[in-house]
């Protein structure tokens, strides 16, 4: 399958593994990439020369194109940067940030760029700053998340209307067929990441992996807007999340309630009850634990036969 996507990064199917925290390491990643997907490393919860690690590992277990994904909040990005740069990683997807502050060093050392942004405001500053592709995530998405809420289903198509680079759907997909439904909206290519979430490779915790199956319509919020919108699976710390709303919580309180390493306690540690699950709304359409690549190659058998059936299909007006 060719198109802008898989043209960009010289992968096979426009495929694109969410580089999540706790979830996304070079195991999960090389598994995409091996898969004729794009595996990003996610390495917004490593140290950096954990992030070394990954990416020294990652390149002995696949000979095809992968990624790293960046928050811009990392408080050591400029150390990350510069393992990126010496060991040769060609692609780079920023969130959580300003696009202007890293993408033309980035694009200057011969990376590809991309960025994720939640509005069409954004996806434009996006494209000025320089980017190769933009990453447009819905309100649907899992872990942090845009404050507007705007689902992707009108995301997607108003960006598209808006931009000439390529673009990449995320928040929702987890089927062949979302995966059709995004393009026809406009997109070049999807990023799934609570799909990948439940496979055997990613690095979160066999019980949190379990608790996405487990979810169901509904069993997920997002909160916390306050601090860095954030969708959660409910449990105890939602719960007490919600009484502290109710309480009349101010941000600082909020902050002190979400202390250090809630994330890590939930997703890579498996604490089900005091930890923080992010997830997205679509893990109530995630049945299974399964390896990444029967993943990719499930979608792209619900991506083909979901087209083939539109196009021979013969609709009564």
């Amino acid at each position: 399958m060719k198109n802008r996507i898989t043209e960009l990064f010289n992968i096979q199917y426009p495929i694109i593994q969410a580089g999540m925290i706790w979830a996304s390491g070079w195991r999960l990643a090389s598994a995409v990439s091996n898969a004729g997907g794009l595996g990003l490393i996610g390495a917004g919860s490593m140290y950096p020369e954990v992030l070394r690690e990954h990416i020294q590992k990652c390149k002995q277990a696949t000979g095809k194109p992968f990624g790293v994904n960046v928050p811009m909040l990392y408080p050591d990005i400029e150390k990350l940067m510069e393992i990126i740069l010496e060991l040769g990683v060609k692609i780079v997807f920023t969130s959580a940030g300003n696009p202007k502050t890293w993408t033309k060093y980035l694009k200057e050392n011969g990376i590809t760029v991309v960025h994720v942004v939640s509005s069409v405001r954004f996806a434009l500053k996006a494209q000025e700053a320089g980017v190769d592709a933009i990453v447009a995530e819905g309100f649907e998405a899992g872990g942090h998340n845009g404050r507007d809420e705007t689902t992707t289903l009108t995301l997607i198509p108003a960006v598209s209307e808006k931009i000439s680079i390529p673009l990449i759907a995320a928040g929702g997909i987890a089927t062949g067929q979302a995966m059709l439904a995004a393009m026809v909206l406009g997109a070049d290519g999807v990023q799934l990441g609570s799909r990948f979430v439940a496979s055997n490779e990613a690095s979160s915790h066999q019980l949190f992996k379990e608790k996405v199956v487990e979810a169901g319509e509904g069993d997920t919020h997002l909160t916390l807007k306050e601090l860095a919108p954030v969708r959660l699976i409910k449990n105890k710390f939602y719960n007490d999340i919600q009484q502290a709303y109710a309480n009349g919580a101010d941000a600082d309180q909020l902050r002190e309630l979400l202390g250090r390493a809630r994330a890590k306690r939930g997703m890579f540690e498996g604490d089900l009850e005091e930890g923080e699950l992010e997830i997205g709304q679509v893990s109530a359409l995630i049945h299974d634990i399964r390896p990444a690549a029967e993943i990719v190659e499930e979608l792209m058998r619900e991506f083909r036969l979901s087209k083939e059936s539109i196009q021979t299909a013969k609709f009564k007006v």
